[in-house]
């Protein structure tokens, strides 16, 4: 945690303290945390004297950010109108019931997953789309994703065994 912490008041160095760059800024700490802590957005507007209000303004205006911690894999399932017609629902339900989530629990209480559904992620013509982290999976169908679930629980298996 307090390396974590180190690397926000690098971020902050970085930027020469400049109250202009506050949304890179936050782009940053949400990539140390993954999120952004309310401690370090406090932080923040003191280290860039900034009133509060303002910061949290910004963390909340823009969907980019998130204010609840995420998992280490964030699935977002696009329901726009192409991935919508093309059955993104039935992947959602697949992940909700796979990884026992819902409406309201989103992320899993290892904090390996988070799933979100978006509106569009602009790759109609891949529909349905998923996103995990920054890979793209077009042609989904609930089967496909209960696999791609499966090789990501091996892939973090893998990164944390000990040889």
């Amino acid at each position: 945690m307090a390396r974590k912490f180190e690397q926000v008041c690098e971020i902050l160095e970085r930027n020469n303290y400049d109250s202009n760059k506050l949304i890179p800024i936050l782009q940053q700490v949400q990539e140390v945390y993954r999120y952004l802590p309310e401690k370090i957005l406090t932080f923040i507007s003191t280290s860039l004297r900034i009133p509060p209000a303002k910061v949290y303004g910004v963390a909340t205006f823009y969907s980019h950010f998130a204010l609840e911690p995420k998992g280490k894999y964030v699935i977002k399932v696009c329901d726009g109108t192409a991935c919508h017609v093309k059955n993104s629902i039935p992947i959602v339900e697949a992940v909700f019931k796979k990884l026992g989530l819902s409406e309201t629990k989103r992320t899993t209480d290892n904090m390996l997953f988070t799933l979100e559904t978006v509106s569009c992620l602009g790759a109609c013509g891949l529909a349905p789309v998923v996103v995990v982290n920054e890979d793209v999976h077009s042609l989904m169908n609930p089967d496909k994703m209960n696999k791609l679930i499966d090789e990501l629980v091996k892939e973090d298996q893998y990164e944390n065994a000990t040889f």
